[in-house]
């Protein structure tokens, strides 16, 4: 096997201008999927992350029994609420982990009522992570010790026809299924460009909700952000030996929606990718073909020195097999300097935030990654096609008689 391997290596670059050309072919084939599978990366980041904070972080921590009453949001105290956050900031992927209390009620102007989600949060602790809190359009965003103020979105102030100053009656159930209801002076608004989400969430701090709501210092939900999407089935592993009486859970679990979405897409580009690579295959076949055309008189005298079809074939076979280790590491290498430099300048897609309501969570720049998540199955994908593109040439190479191939011009 090492003289097939040897004679192999020394055809691939007698004719250094086709293994270039073919070479290339598959190493921009591969190049252009890294760059894909990062730009496609970046988006989910920039979108789902982003829908995801504006849902309500990537996990979420309850109460036990929270789960079976979750549609009617109900108001159950953590028991050491301190405790859970210190395990949660003790792992290195969560980036942000807050208190909050949700309830569901009512917002009531001289419009009319609107149903809404009322969220008691830590505003100063999560300036980094909401959403909302990064896109105030008028007004100013809550602070700790606020009392009586609401921070709501453009959404729900359009509709309510209120602005900063004016108050509104807001009305949420309480503990033991008591209603309380306040009205509220409107301290800002904000506007992430996606109205359905700004007409049903609206923000109060966490001293007030719990003020409001009669929990006595104590949060419903401990809400955990990460630096990356895709890194919480580690997080809630690590978390659940910690936590054994409280509901870990994920935002895949309390949006599916989401989930479907991410994984239709997932699935979609996947095929994608698949078609072009196997349209960078159908061109490796037809210059491993033009190869063998080229090398007739070199058959004929492979097969007149003694070689059998088999290995003749095994040798051309071994040629394109080493062309795609060589595609792909020059793939590779091109991909990681192409992401490299989007990775750094990112790609702006401000003049396409106002296509439609989800391009809004962009946030201006998409910044790709490495594209390194797929990219096992990528090489893989691209030495299997140039093991296979090299298959027909190297069954035709074999089956070529020698003296016939002798005298070919």
């Amino acid at each position: 096997m090492r003289l097939y391997l040897r004679l192999a290596w020394r055809n691939l670059w007698r004719h250094r201008r086709r293994t270039l050309i073919v070479v290339l072919a598959m190493g921009l084939g591969l190049a252009m999927m890294m760059m894909y599978d990062g730009l496609v990366s970046g988006f989910s980041q920039a979108i789902y992350g982003n829908a995801i904070k504006v849902l309500g972080g990537n996990i979420q921590i309850h109460a036990t029994g929270y789960r079976a009453q979750s549609n009617q949001t109900p108001l159950m105290p953590l028991e050491d609420e301190q405790a859970v956050l210190e395990s949660a900031l003790a792992q290195p992927q969560v980036q942000a982990a807050t208190l909050r209390i949700n309830t569901g009620g009512l917002a009531s102007s001289r419009e009319g009522a609107f149903a809404v989600g009322i969220t008691g949060i830590e505003p100063e602790k999560e300036l980094e992570v909401n959403l909302a809190a990064q896109h105030v359009v008028a007004g100013r965003y809550l602070t700790a010790e606020d009392q009586d103020m609401i921070f709501i979105g453009k959404g729900l102030a359009d509709a309510m026809s209120v602005t900063v100053g004016d108050r509104i009656t807001l009305t949420g159930q309480a503990t033991h299924e008591q209603m309380r209801r306040r009205t509220m002076t409107v301290a800002g608004i904000y506007d992430l460009g996606m109205p359905d989400i700004e007409k049903r969430t609206i923000y109060i701090s966490l001293k007030e909700a719990e003020d409001l709501y009669d929990l006595s210092g104590h949060a419903t939900e401990v809400t955990l952000t990460l630096k990356r999407l895709g890194e919480e089935a580690a997080v809630v592993d690590a978390l659940k030996p910690d936590l054994p009486g409280y509901e870990i859970e994920t935002w895949e679990t309390n949006f599916p929606e989401l989930q479907a979405a991410l994984g239709t897409k997932g699935g979609v580009m996947n095929i994608f990718s698949v078609i072009i690579l196997m349209i960078a295959g159908i061109g490796i076949l037809n210059l491993l073909l033009m190869a063998v055309y080229e090398r007739t008189r070199e058959i004929g005298i492979l097969g007149a020195l003694g070689l059998k079809p088999r290995q003749i074939s095994l040798l051309f076979i071994l040629e394109g097999t080493m062309m795609g280790v060589v595609g792909v590491a020059a793939g590779i290498t091109l991909g990681l300097m192409l992401n490299g430099l989007l990775k750094r300048v990112g790609l702006d897609y401000t003049a396409f935030a106002n296509v439609t309501s989800y391009m809004a969570l962009i946030g201006g720049r998409v910044y790709p990654d490495w594209g390194l998540d797929k990219i096992i199955g990528r090489a893989l994908t691209v030495l299997i096609i140039a093991a296979l593109a090299a298959f027909i040439p190297a069954r035709e190479a074999a089956q070529r008689e020698p003296a016939e191939a002798l005298h070919f011009v």
